[in-house]
């Protein structure tokens, strides 16, 4: 069933609702007809299994059948504070990100990163965001991500709260990040979390002083250097499997079954 986030719109079951917002998806991509299901996600955690009523150039309308909760959205809330990659590699890491559970994107200006000024990071940010939202939608997310705006790595390093994680190929002695994190760590599962990535050409000795003085955790990832775009995902997939995030759940249904016993 083809998914759509539909955020201005909560519907109860039974009640008719305006597609005209996914019109050209509809009617011009996906050939549309009445009688045809998609689920619609109002980005709040719900989503919703609607019923085209009319698909046409006058009107695109259908009928809440059921709600359910979003079973796709993760109990640890990640932040994945991003120093800025070259353009595919980031788009990579944002769409990859959202698909783990990734809950928000901080693009990081650190002292390595290639495309420096704020100002052109910002640029991307509609290509971004629809990256961000067709991922969420793929992948069976109930929320879209939050894509917060660059910060510099000074701002980064002190912005950031909860469980802060610093993998980093130079830690040396430092504890895996599965040792840094998880039951074994005495972390819940629904814990928050922040880490923290450098650029393709690696944080400085100086920046992770910086991140380790204001409260960062230096991990590794084993033995290998990773890619800053593979070191990313690696981390985030190890951070939602601690938190028993790769496992069956099953979507709860709220209401009744189908509109016609409404």
């Amino acid at each position: 069933m083809h998914r759509f986030f539909l955020t201005n719109a909560q519907p109860a079951i039974g009640e008719a609702i305006d597609l005209s917002p996914l019109r050209h998806q509809l009617q011009r991509v996906l050939r549309a007809k009445p009688g045809d299901r998609v689920l619609l996600l109002d980005g709040r955690g719900f989503e919703y299994v609607t019923e085209l009523e009319a698909a046409n150039g006058r009107e695109t309308t259908g009928r809440v059948l059921e709600r359910h909760c979003a079973h796709g959205e993760p109990r640890a809330h990640v932040t994945l504070w991003q120093c800025a990659l070259k353009a595919d590699k980031m788009e990579w890491v944002l769409q990859k990100g959202t698909e783990l559970g990734v809950s928000r994107f901080v693009p990081v200006i650190s002292e390595r990163t290639i495309v420096r000024p704020a100002a052109a990071l910002l640029g991307k940010y509609e290509r971004w965001r629809t990256i961000v939202r067709e991922a969420a939608e793929q992948s069976g997310r109930g929320r879209v991500p939050e894509l917060a705006e660059p910060l510099s790595y000074a701002e980064a390093v002190r912005q950031a709260d909860g469980i802060r994680l610093l993998p980093w190929e130079d830690a040396g002695g430092a504890p895996s990040l599965a040792g840094r994190f998880g039951p074994a760590a005495g972390h819940a599962a629904d814990a928050r979390v922040s880490l923290l990535i450098g650029p393709e050409g690696g944080l400085s000795v100086a920046e992770a002083q910086v991140a380790t003085e204001t409260g960062w955790k230096l991990a590794t990832l084993g033995p290998r250097t990773l890619r800053a775009e593979t070191a990313a995902l690696a981390a985030v997939a190890l951070v939602m499997a601690l938190a028993g995030e790769m496992g069956p759940s099953a979507p709860e249904v709220v209401g009744g079954p189908t509109a016609r016993e409404v």
